[in-house]
Order: C-alpha cells, then sequence, then structure tokens
C-alpha cells in the first residue's frame, strides 16, 4: 500500500482541496499518513498568488527533490495553483517531479497517479465533485469552501486564470457536509471561496448566502459561523439583515478591499469607490455596533503616489478596521497590471508596507485596550503552559488573527466555549483569566 503525505501551501481554500484529495487517495487505497518519514509519496499543494507564495512552493518542491534523493522510490506529486500555472517549467526544470496534476483535475488524484499520467492541466472548469474529506484542521474547527473559482477580474489577480468561473455548490451538499462535521464535534466553520459574497449566483441566479447562513444556523451542534472573502458590492442589506438575525452568525466579517483612493481602485478593476467603501463600513456599524472587520489592502500599485499611501492611513486611523493585512503588490506575468506603466522599484514598495504597518500596530494596540475590563466568549484552542491556554474570541480567525490567553487552574478541552474576563492586551492578542 503506499502511504501518503500531504503538504499544504497557501489559503484555507487549498486547505479544503488537501483534505478532499487525501480522502479520495484514503478510498483508492492509498494511506495517509502524518508524517513524511512515514510516506512513500508527497502531495505538494501548492500556491501562486503572489511572489513570495510561488517562492514558498518551489521551496517546498526541492526539500522534496532532496528527500527524494536521499530515498529511492519516493515519489513526488504537484498540485494546485503553481501546478496549473507553471506545468511546463516544472516538467522541465525539476525532472524528479512524477506527477503535476492542476486545479481542474484534483478530484481525479488517485486515478491520474495510478494511470502513471506525468501532467495533467487540461481544465480548469471542471465542474465541483461532492466527495469526502479528512479534516487536517483540529477537531473543533473546520473551513468549509462553498464555491470554486471567480467571475471577478481584479487588474493584479491571476486566480481566474487557475480556477476557472464560479462554480457554486449545491446548498444541500453544504448543509449536509456541516451537519455532518458538526455532529463529529466541529463547534466553528468558516465559510470561504474566492468570492463568498457572490455564492449562488451561477446555480441559482440569485445571490444565496443569506438564505445558507439561515439555514446553517439551524444546525444544533454547531455554535460559530464565520465569514470570509466577501467583496464589498455584494453586502446586501439582505445579507447583513441575516448575520444579525442568526445568533451562531459571528459578527466578523473579511472584506477584501485592496485600496480606499478610488482611482486606485478603479486601476484595480475593482467595481466600488471610497464613498461605497465608507458606506459599507458605516452600514455594517450601524446595524452591529460590536460587528469586528477584517480587511487586506495592497500598496505599492502601479501609479500609487505618496499621497494615495497617506490617504490610505489616514483611512486606517479615521475608520480603524480590527484586524489588517498589508501587501506590497506583487506583479504577476498575464494580468493586466503587469502590463501598466508606473511599476514602482520594490524597496519603495517596501517602504510603504512598512510605513502602513506601523500605522496599523498602533491602532491594533489602541483597539484592543478597549477590550481590558470585559467579559468575552472564547473557544480554546491549545494549553500552552500549566494554566494557561491559548484560545480565540469572536475577533480572530484562525492563523490570520491574534488570540487570547486565558489563565486558569481549571481543565478545559479544546474546542470548549467559555468566558473570559480581559485583565490585559498586546499588539494583536489579549489576556484574560476565566470567567465565572
Amino acid at each position: 500500500m503506499n502511504k501518503v503525505y500531504f503538504f499544504t501551501l497557501g489559503c484555507d481554500k487549498n486547505t479544503v482541496d488537501s483534505e478532499n484529495m487525501s480522502y479520495i487517495m484514503d478510498e483508492s487505497g492509498f494511506e495517509v499518513v502524518y508524517d513524511i518519514e512515514e510516506s512513500d509519496m508527497i502531495v505538494i499543494n501548492t500556491c501562486a498568488f503572489i511572489n513570495d507564495a510561488k517562492e514558498q512552493s518551489v521551496d517546498a518542491i526541492m526539500q522534496a527533490v532532496a528527500y527524494k534523493q536521499e530515498n529511492p522510490g519516493y515519489k513526488i506529486v504537484v498540485t494546485g495553483c503553481l501546478a496549473q500555472r507553471y506545468s511546463e517549467e516544472l516538467l522541465q526544470e525539476i525532472p524528479e517531479i512524477d506527477h503535476i496534476i492542476g486545479t481542474g483535475r484534483l478530484y481525479e488524484i488517485a486515478e491520474l497517479v495510478n494511470g502513471g499520467v506525468r501532467c495533467d492541466t487540461s481544465d480548469i472548469s471542471s465542474p465541483i465533485v461532492e466527495s469526502g474529506r479528512i479534516l487536517s484542521t483540529p477537531d473543533h474547527y473546520a473551513y468549509v469552501k462553498i464555491a470554486e473559482g471567480c467571475n471577478k477580474r481584479c487588474s493584479y489577480c491571476i486566480i481566474p486564470k487557475l480556477r476557472g468561473k464560479q462554480k457554486s455548490r449545491k446548498m444541500e451538499d453544504i448543509i449536509d457536509e456541516v451537519t455532518m462535521i458538526a455532529e463529529g464535534g466541529v463547534r466553528e466553520i468558516i465559510l470561504v471561496a474566492q468570492d463568498t459574497g457572490e455564492y449562488g449566483t451561477d446555480l441559482y441566479k440569485k445571490r444565496m448566502l443569506p438564505t445558507l447562513l439561515r439555514e446553517l444556523n439551524k444546525i444544533p451542534e454547531l455554535r460559530w459561523i464565520r465569514l470570509m472573502y466577501v467583496y464589498p458590492e455584494t453586502l446586501s442589506d439582505e445579507l447583513i439583515l441575516a448575520m444579525k438575525e442568526c445568533k451562531k452568525v459571528l459578527h466578523y466579517i473579511d472584506i477584501p478591499l485592496q485600496h480606499v483612493n478610488s482611482r486606485v481602485l478603479k486601476l484595480m478593476n475593482r467595481h466600488i469607490d471610497k464613498d461605497g467603501v465608507v458606506s459599507i463600513i458605516e452600514k455594517l456599524r450601524s446595524s452591529m455596533p460590536d460587528i469586528a472587520i477584517r480587511s487586506t489592502f495592497i500598496t505599492g500599485f502601479p501609479t500609487e503616489t505618496e499621497d494615495e499611501v497617506v490617504e490610505l492611513a489616514e483611512f486606517f486611523r479615521k475608520f480603524r478596521l480590527d484586524r489588517v493585512g498589508v501587501f506590497p503588490y506583487s506583479l504577476e506575468e498575464g494580468t493586466p497590471a503587469a502590463e501598466m506603466d508606473g511599476q514602482i522599484d520594490d524597496d519603495e514598495k517596501i517602504r510603504r508596507f512598512e510605513y502602513l504597518m506601523e500605522v496599523l500596530e498602533e491602532i491594533s494596540d489602541e483597539k484592543l485596550s478597549e477590550r481590558i475590563d470585559t467579559v468575552m466568549e472564547v473557544i480554546i484552542e491549545d494549553k500552552e503552559n500549566e494554566g494557561v491556554y491559548s484560545a480565540r474570541s469572536y475577533l480572530d480567525c484562525p492563523e490570520i488573527d491574534g488570540c487570547v490567553y486565558v489563565y486558569t487552574d481549571e481543565e478545559l478541552s479544546p474546542g470548549e466555549i467559555v468566558k473570559v474576563y480581559i485583565d490585559d492586551s498586546m499588539e494583536y492578542d489579549l489576556i484574560g483569566r476565566l470567567y465565572k
């Protein structure tokens, strides 16, 4: 029996892909193992969204090649976005790779590997195939992908060329999956897609995320529902109302804004301007005063001026979003932005990035200090030391946000939801004690 080890890079959507592929391999006679030294095959599920992600993916492949040289007969399978985007280059430059499987062939991984197919990146628009999953996240939370692909054409983004047009999953399939994993002990689900807010427009001819939230809210064992990657133009009054009325839907939302200057947003081919961004934030806060807003921004986009960077910093200071990520613009061949005049020097992009991160660190420190002397509900993650646990509040999505350190003499279990009195704060984390 072939023993296969999965190594996943990139976003949480890739995590779900690896979990699906693990199940398919397991059902096809492979044994999924969690230590590379126990395996005779590695599947590297890659990312190619920005330069840093590409470099990490290539580094992982080269480490596997070195391992293969020490272990003759070992097999290397490369999947995901890097495989789809650079299959020819990978074949030529790294002949030690045994199989390259594109984004549209992930559900056929066992068949392709068993059949000895060297490379198949022929279709990025294959339909979503419902399969089981072998969860790789801790037992108490799971990512749930509700759609694949994207119909947006942001000028800096290569993803539609790697993942195809939007393909929504049937609502009943999502509900069945969430019901099953909730009955198995998962307490928090995190809804993800390339463009979560557009869920259903291809299948049902309308945005169906509000309806999906109301249906998931009915699942008895489920406690928390978290929303990621909701584009601002899809934040309808209906969706905001569903978030407000569904008790299990956390007052947390990730909105990829990317910039606030209207000129830059237009160059990015975003379907909103600065006034629209401000309106969305004000509407969310008016409806849910405790809403935690997370977002990502790009600095150093072609032709971005110093004044527009300052405008972005002033926006941060005025609207004080709860969790923010900033990325230096990554030039991606094959995108319209890559052909634009006014490309900005890498050193200048880094300078702008560091300036904005200093602003954001100060804001995060201030906002979290406002939580001192309040009581918050948290989900326990792990035991750090005797009497100290790491946990997450509604403010914290796994892996990308902060955490809450909980002090208590009581024994707590991962996935347990408890109340904590907040005593102190740091730039991105909170500190508290079990509240009775």
